[in-house]
């Protein structure tokens, strides 16, 4: 199978090579790798950084202006030509060498895969802002609430689908509603989200960090109002 993973890009020009350079370097025997990268118009130099990269497993797609994460994802999905889609922040928040834990249910058939941050406590939110972690179990209890679902982290980074599911869905989202809109999307078209527990290092905003309270609200906003139109 061919491993599509698209990574939405704003200002990381501190992390963006290493999260590459460990995709590249992870060993994944089931399957071949292509890596779409959308940089969605950063002007801390990480262009620069990303006009240097020569290899042929690597599209670099740069945005003409800043459209939002969504848009950066939705522009990675159409380009892409693989069996399955994983989604890879460019920051080290998440650890790509977590891949074939999140691949395994996959290959044994699921269609789509969540990485949950929140089954580990004490090692994943001890350095989460207190605002994020219980925004995230607020949003999560929503989801589970309006779709009738059972997850534990809606909001995670980390999501696989088979191309076929993902593809065939309608998605509006340009900015962080990509979350909410994709899940809600997901479950209402009758798919199971089927967790895998995962690490996760928090940063903080003076690190880069980006999402704010207000993102929580547009998030609830979306999940609302999807349960009730497409």
């Amino acid at each position: 199978m061919k491993l599509s993973i698209i990574i939405p890009v704003y200002n990381e020009k501190e992390t963006i090579s290493d999260v590459i350079n460990i995709i590249n370097k992870l060993p994944l025997p089931s399957f071949s790798k292509e890596i779409i990268i959308v940089d969605d118009f950063s002007t801390d130099g990480t262009r620069d950084v990303l006009k240097k990269i020569k290899k042929k497993n690597i599209r670099v797609i740069l945005h003409k202006k800043n459209y939002g994460k969504g848009m950066a994802l939705r522009t990675g999905f159409e380009h892409s030509t693989g069996d399955i889609i994983l989604i890879q922040d460019a920051d080290m928040e998440y650890n790509p060498e977590e891949y074939p834990k999140l691949l395994a249910p996959i290959i044994s058939g699921k269609d789509v895969v969540y990485g949950t941050r929140l089954s580990y406590i004490k090692n994943n939110v001890r350095d989460m802002y207190w605002t994020h972690y219980i925004g995230n179990k607020i949003l999560t209890l929503a989801t589970n609430i309006l779709y009738g679902s059972s997850i534990t982290d809606m909001e995670t980074g980390y999501k696989v689908f088979r191309s076929s599911i993902i593809k065939k869905i309608k998605l509006r989202s340009r900015r962080f509603d990509f979350e909410p809109e994709v899940t809600a999307k997901i479950l209402k078209n009758g798919y199971k989200i089927h967790e895998v527990p995962i690490s996760f290092k928090a940063r903080g905003f003076s690190e880069g960090k980006k999402i704010t309270w207000k993102d929580g609200i547009v998030a609830l906003i979306c999940l609302i109002k999807y349960r009730f139109v497409d």
